[in-house]
């Protein structure tokens, strides 16, 4: 998968062919590894809601100079899925281009096999995480 950061199209690749009862205990582990919000972002200042999402969820993605993309997520510790599809971004995403953030495939969810593992509701608020820090990126992007 060669649309993607290839940290991001690793992690696809293991969801996709891990077994559906391994799939969740996945998810929970990405859900441990969300990085906590530096101090500036504690009160959620300057950073978006996503009201798709069933549980409160805010990101924020700026590019650098040097073209990378930071991210930085908070969902509640209570909506392990949420912040699973966080913790995959997370990881997934560090150290990416403007470019290669914008690549990632709107289906990421879909391509990782999560359809089979949780609600459709969960799957839309995932790819609305997605959708809205892509713009985010797009938007950072055309500002530099």
């Amino acid at each position: 998968m060669t649309d993607m950061p290839p940290k991001l199209a690793e992690i696809v690749d293991e969801f996709a062919s891990a077994p559906r009862d391994v799939v969740l205990e996945m998810l929970l582990e990405f859900a441990d590894a969300v990085p906590p919000l530096p101090a500036e972002l504690a009160g959620h200042e300057g950073m978006e809601q996503v009201p798709e999402c069933q549980t409160q969820f805010f990101l924020q993605a700026t590019v650098q100079a040097d073209g990378s993309v930071v991210t930085h997520f908070d969902c509640p510790p209570e909506a392990p899925t949420t912040r699973a599809f966080a913790g995959i971004l997370a990881e997934g995403l560090a150290g990416a281009t403007a470019d290669e953030v914008l690549a990632v495939p709107d289906d990421l969810y879909a391509r990782m096999g999560l359809a089979q593992a949780i609600s459709p509701l969960r799957i839309r608020g995932g790819t609305a995480i997605l959708a809205r820090l892509k713009r985010q990126v797009a938007a950072s992007s055309a500002e530099g």
